[in-house]
């Protein structure tokens, strides 16, 4: 809508187009290690997430919380510093996630 003379109307509410969000024992997140255009050091990739930015951002806090490392999520990656894929194997297998290592 680009213009409205009736001053008593209102625009009907827009419903939200988020992600659906996909329980985690039907998702499947591959778990790699990669150290290309990264200055020679290694990181854990886990992709693979469907889910919204914010689900994406809890559970990438949640595994450097018990992994004790740095990371961050970014382009729906979760990045971990070092390389910890067995550990984040566990702990996602524990929350209920399928995995598989690349």
């Amino acid at each position: 809508m680009v213009f409205s003379t009736n001053r008593e109307w209102t625009p009907p509410e827009e419903e939200n187009e988020t992600a659906s969000e996909i329980l985690p024992g039907k998702q499947l997140l591959y778990i790699g290690r990669q150290s290309k255009q990264r200055a020679g050091k290694t990181v854990t990739l886990v992709s693979g997430f469907n889910g919204t930015e914010e689900a994406l951002g809890e559970l990438c806090t949640t595994l450097k919380k018990r992994c004790g490392i740095g990371g961050s999520s970014k382009d729906g990656e979760i990045i971990l510093q070092g390389d910890c894929r067995e550990k984040t194997k566990i702990i996602l297998e524990e929350l209920g996630y399928k995995t598989r290592l690349k």
